[in-house]
């Protein structure tokens, strides 16, 4: 126990006190011996980013309990399935493998507000395989992990702009239950302009 809360930089005494309260599960016990494993360590840091977010540890009870009962994360954080975006599944190994180490407490943070990472009871779950894949190989390339959260944050902004553009234009246009089936021409509009803006950018063009 005294390891374990020296990794996660918390007192022996708040580690009690998550035990008790049922937000970490309880140790594998050999004898009088308790041992605790990196599963222990990822959820104390989840808390740790749960309670920089704001959140209270009442409903961080409620969340972890929620999981633990087996109801689907989607439904606990009353999220939407998305329509194209492959979700993944983690251990907290394979995430922090996937960014070479940046995987801490305050990028976590980051990446819950975000809602690209879910917690699902020990494993996480990114909301979407493509994104996973592009930050991972920018954090390759050398960019920093913050910078890439950051920019994904700037990134979210112009893209509700753009999808409540696109969703004003077909409602006022379009069929009713054509939304769906136009849908994708919205994006091919969008990944057009974008191809055409980065050509800009790289040549030094003024806009």
């Amino acid at each position: 126990m005294e390891e374990l809360a020296a990794a996660a930089g918390i007192t022996v005494r708040t580690l009690r006190f998550y035990r008790e309260r049922g937000l970490i599960p309880p140790p594998r016990r050999e004898g009088r011996i308790a041992w605790y494993d990196d599963h222990h360590l990822a959820r104390l840091r989840t808390i740790a980013a749960l309670l920089e977010r704001g959140h209270t540890l009442n409903g961080i009870a409620d969340l972890t309990a929620a999981f633990e009962s087996g109801r689907n994360v989607r439904e606990v954080l009353a999220l939407p399935a998305p329509t194209e975006e492959e979700p993944v599944r983690l251990t907290p190994e394979e995430l922090a493998d996937h960014f070479a180490g940046e995987v801490t407490p305050e990028n976590l943070a980051a990446a819950l507000d975000l809602g690209y990472v879910l917690t699902d009871g020990e494993e996480f779950i990114h909301i979407s395989r493509r994104l996973l894949d592009v930050s991972a190989a920018l954090v390759r390339e050398g960019v920093p992990l913050a910078e890439v959260l950051k920019a994904g944050a700037r990134v979210r902004e112009h893209a509700e702009a753009l999808a409540g553009l696109f969703t004003e234009l077909l409602r006022a246009h379009a069929r009713d239950g054509d939304m769906q089936r136009l849908r994708p021409l919205a994006k091919s509009v969008v990944e057009a302009e974008l191809s055409m803006a980065l050509d800009r950018q790289l040549r030094g063009d003024t806009p």
